[in-house]
């Protein structure tokens, strides 16, 4: 019966989060985290976002599967899909270039997700003025 108790106490834990929209995790590596950001501008204007993630992923049925450039507003402007699992290769780096933003758009968030978890691990927000931040490094055009 205590085993029972258990775990209708645990699932309403995690449950109750979930409904909220918020984000539950027992490990930090169940949601894929973006640890480094570098964002490249285009003589053209237009970004190359090279994003690091790491995740405990544990092939196919648990992977970091995408990763996003979204606006502060929510808004989102591109997306990395991960075709494959990275088991060996923790953390790894993938880019993705001809990313347009607005010019009156100053910062970005950069998240990851998984394909059990979705959104939810630790994100970089990098302020496109600067030149470098916390776990970022920007480098405009001239």
């Amino acid at each position: 019966m205590k085993k029972f108790y258990t775990v209708i106490v645990l699932s309403l834990l995690i449950a109750v989060p979930l409904a909220q929209g918020k984000a539950v995790t027992t490990s930090p590596l169940d949601f894929a985290q973006v640890t480094y950001v570098k964002a490249l501008q285009s003589e053209q204007g237009s970004w190359c976002f090279t994003t690091q993630v790491q995740h405990n992923d544990q092939g196919w049925e648990h992977y970091a599967d995408a990763w996003q450039v979204v606006d502060m507003e929510g808004n989102v402007l591109a997306e990395r899909k991960l075709a494959h699992p990275h088991d060996n290769e923790q953390p790894f780096t993938r880019s993705l270039c001809e990313i347009n933003i607005k010019t009156n758009v100053h910062k970005v968030m950069v998240r990851a997700k998984c394909n059990v978890h979705g959104w939810g691990g630790k994100t970089v927000t990098v302020n496109l003025l600067n030149d470098v931040g916390k776990d970022f490094k920007v480098q405009r055009s001239q």
